[in-house]
């Protein structure tokens, strides 16, 4: 019985020889990050051309990655590797909108450069549009490893396959969860806790939209949960604390809790 597990173990190990740690994956989205962002890198380069060649170098690395995978034996690796660089500019210019759209949105955020170095809200964003457009490319694995990367790093669990605006602000952040189906729109303001989510899950389901629709300038403040595939939050709505929504708002909503909150003076007994 023994052996016959331990053949087993060998086989799959075998299999996966060449596939690099997800360690080593994440580090391929970090440098990308940091050449995006040199904010976030310690390196510094004496010329556009040496960033031109360090794009190069990224991209030879991430044909490799595909290549280690095995989950896509019929791609051309470096063909896809090569259309994912070429949408860099437009990768910069949305992550760009993030940014602008946290320093606005946070009364606290002192400095665009304090959001790309201290925000998760920002650093989730950046593995999310990068895994977004993997995804988009068809790549098996990758995506998922990259957000769960950042998912363990922030608290903010966001499916790549999630399509999500322009102009997007999480702040605080920890805890958000956005599901696989979500959509969500531009000028979106998300406070920590909410959930974007499915209203059943079952395994029968994986090719329908589980996850709601959030259009644009819409705020949802903590812990509120949206769930539904049919759930539609209207354009201009604020969700407040606390819902729970299962079914559409119509567009210029203002969704809150109704709770009575009680305050009496308190009542101490003096000491002698």
């Amino acid at each position: 019985m023994k052996e016959k597990l331990s053949q087993q173990i060998f086989n799959r190990q075998q299999s996966l020889e060449d596939v690099p740690p997800n360690e080593i994956i994440a580090n391929w989205a970090l440098n990308l990050i940091g050449l995006l962002f040199p904010e976030l890198s310690v390196r510094h380069y004496n010329s556009a051309e040496e960033i031109q060649g360090a794009f190069k170098s990224l991209e030879a690395e991430l044909t490799v990655m595909l290549n280690a995978t095995k989950a896509c034996s019929d791609c051309n690796n470096e063909l896809i590797a090569r259309r994912f660089f070429e949408n860099t500019p437009e990768l910069y210019r949305v992550l760009n909108t993030d940014v602008e759209a946290i320093h606005n949105g946070d009364p606290a955020a002192k400095s665009e450069f304090e959001v790309i170095r201290a925000y998760p809200g920002f650093y989730a964003l950046c593995f999310y549009r990068i895994a977004h457009q993997l995804f988009l490319l068809d790549v098996p694995l990758l995506p998922r490893i990259l957000t769960e990367y950042a998912h363990s790093k922030t608290g903010i669990d966001i499916h790549p396959g999630a399509r999500i605006g322009e102009h997007l602000c999480m702040d605080h952040g920890t805890g958000i969860v956005i599901g696989e189906t979500t959509e969500i729109g531009n000028n979106v303001k998300i406070y920590q806790g909410v959930t974007l989510g499915a209203l059943s899950v079952d395994k029968s389901m994986h090719l329908m939209k589980r996850h709601p629709t959030v259009e644009d300038n819409v705020i949802i403040y903590s812990n509120a949960t949206v769930l539904g595939g049919d759930t539609v939050i209207g354009h201009n709505s604020i969700i407040g604390g606390n819902v729970w929504i299962t079914h559409s708002v119509p567009a210029g909503s203002f969704v809150y809790h109704n709770t009575n909150v009680v305050i009496e003076e308190r009542k101490t007994k003096n000491k002698v």
